[in-house]
């Protein structure tokens, strides 16, 4: 029978032509492949033309001519089939390297101010893990430590697949290619002799990876350069020899505290008023209170050794008078036995004790470097009461503590490095202020942390970790003023300052390094001691303060109260 159409049933139609179905197909396939080779020049544009700094990563970046990708292309164009491939492959690992090598530049410039190390920086990973987990919870600083690995092998399969697209279409249709390089060509080489910009002042004919490169190899050999010099310059030391009668005898029978108040920066005094203004009206309470005390002080700026955090740099800088700024230098320092603050003291009779509350476990740089006769970290302290962020203890109660276990009634004379860590970042949730009696008493911080935001709630907007910085270092300042008044110790000396400024997103992308300092005293005749030294009177330097390295503290110390 016939069908619908009149055509006995089961009869074929019209045989549509071969071409008909095949052409669409070909020129999807087409679209796909123009679609993934543009894909992957952008993925080698890109990875060329990023800047390594968080100041310049903005569009306008990406408008710069690379040198060393129409090199590449022109490479690509005069090798032969089976060289191209395989120098598309080692193109792609080398783009995926430098990739990794600028994504930890921007890290590490936007917490720190300064390039990744690649001989020096790698110890830093570690602690990024740690203050990730206090951010935002172990669980999620693995997830993300994770996510980082899974980044890097990812990049290692992506750009190798990327480069060896370019060179096939290269292969494929070259004469189109050699238009675009040559034209490519003439634009960089006018760009270089015109020497316009884009909007980051940044040349458009960029050599920016070959200066990348450059710059990572030369910081290996000046690495290597300087571990020489630092070690020449540690040999020398004045004080090495100074026998412990000889040492610190104009404050024989004092307590002295140094007292490392976190990321307490100069941007505190002088910074945005979210910043200034809790910390302002702190320090207006503890200078009355000082003086209703009978206490004095005198403050001056100093020039930490670093920036944003590595607090340890700082530290060892102060104390050994030496310039450590980075984790070679104290790799080295800690290694040898270089007289300390902490050591001094010891020779000359003092108990010495650390107390850190940020630290777990043993810490043998403490006991044969510094020599410090006891040490206390957050597992010590007993503290069982909420975390607040990165600090597992209240300053107050890490003050509190100290008073009761070194400054009992009829102790012998102490120095303690004392390291205060409410103010460490990501500065949410923080502690308040409890009486003094109770703090001690861990339960009293229950609750505490409720209610305040996140630091993934706070972090998005500058302004507001501004603000909740500047809180945490009035809460220190706070924490330690009822240390003073309440330990009831005139022969108390504390020498207090910050270790280095805050982050960027606080202190501002081009702030210095300096930190306040301050020498309190409750005895007249140990301010009178400094009085060449400039300082000023009370606890906020000016501008105008005297302003000092870092390494020349211990030095002048030594000298004025030997």
């Amino acid at each position: 029978m016939p069908d619908g159409d009149g055509r006995p049933a089961g009869a074929a139609g019209p045989e549509v032509p071969v071409g008909e179905v095949a052409r669409p197909r070909a020129g999807i396939r087409a679209i796909l492949g123009a679609a993934l080779t543009t894909v992957s020049v952008l993925l080698v544009w890109v990875a060329l033309a990023a800047p390594d700094r968080p100041a310049r990563l903005v569009a306008p970046a990406y408008l710069r001519l690379p040198l060393e990708g129409i090199l590449l292309l022109a490479v690509l164009l005069l090798l032969p089939p089976r060289g191209r491939r395989a120098v598309a492959v080692m193109t792609g690992v080398v783009l995926a390297a430098l990739v990794v090598v600028r994504l930890l530049d921007l890290g590490l410039y936007a917490v720190t101010g300064h390039p990744f190390d690649l001989v020096t920086d790698w110890g830093y990973v570690g602690s990024a893990r740690g203050l990730l987990a206090d951010a935002v919870g172990s669980g999620w600083s693995w997830a993300i430590a994770a996510g980082a690995v899974l980044l890097v092998v990812g990049l290692l399969v992506l750009f190798p697949l990327a480069v060896v697209r370019v060179a096939r279409a290269v292969a494929t249709r070259p004469e189109p290619w050699r238009v675009a390089t040559a034209a490519l060509v003439v634009a960089w080489l006018v760009a270089a002799v015109a020497g316009p910009t884009v909007g980051t002042g940044d040349p458009v004919a960029a050599t920016s990876t070959a200066g990348l490169v450059v710059g990572h190899v030369e910081q290996v050999e000046a690495d290597r350069a300087d571990r020489a010099a630092f070690a020449r310059q540690a040999a020398v030391d004045p004080y090495q020899a100074t026998p412990g009668a000889d040492l610190l005898t104009a404050l024989r029978g004092k307590d002295v505290l140094l007292v490392f108040v976190e990321s307490y920066g100069r941007v505190a005094l002088d910074g945005p008023a979210t910043v200034t203004t809790p910390v302002s009206a702190a320090l207006t309470r503890a200078q009355a209170a000082l003086s209703r005390g009978g206490w004095s002080s005198r403050s001056a700026l100093l020039t930490s050794s670093t920036y944003g955090g590595l607090s340890w740099l700082a530290h060892s800088t102060l104390q050994s008078g030496l310039w450590v700024d980075d984790q070679q230098r104290y790799d080295d320092l800690v290694a040898g036995d270089r007289l300390t603050l902490s050591s001094a003291f010891r020779r000359a009779g003092w108990r010495t004790a650390s107390v850190v509350p940020s630290d777990h476990g043993p810490w043998w740089v403490g006991s044969r470097f510094y020599r410090f006769d006891a040490m206390s970290d957050a597992d010590d302290l007993g503290y069982t009461g909420p975390s607040f962020g990165y600090a597992d203890v209240p300053d107050e109660f890490t003050l509190a503590r100290l008073a009761q276990r070194e400054l009992a009634p009829g102790h012998r004379p102490v120095m303690a490095e004392v390291d205060l860590v409410s103010s460490h970042g990501p500065w949410t949730p923080l502690p308040s202020l409890v009486p003094w009696a109770e703090a001690t008493d861990s339960s009293v911080y229950a609750g505490m942390p409720a209610g305040q935001p996140s630091a993934a709630q706070i972090w998005p907007t500058p302004a507001r970790v501004q603000a909740s910085y500047g809180r945490s270092i009035a809460y220190s300042l706070d924490s330690l003023v009822a240390f003073v008044e309440n330990a009831h110790d005139d022969n108390l000396v504390l020498v207090v300052l910050g270790d280095h400024q805050p982050a960027s997103i606080v202190s501002g992308p081009h702030s210095d390094r300096d930190v306040p300092i301050s020498i309190i005293s409750h005895d007249p005749s140990v301010l009178d001691r400094i009085d060449g030294w400039g300082w000023q009177d009370g606890l906020r330097p000016t501008p105008e303060a005297p302003r000092w390295r870092m390494d020349q503290f211990r030095d002048r110390f030594l000298a004025a109260y030997r």
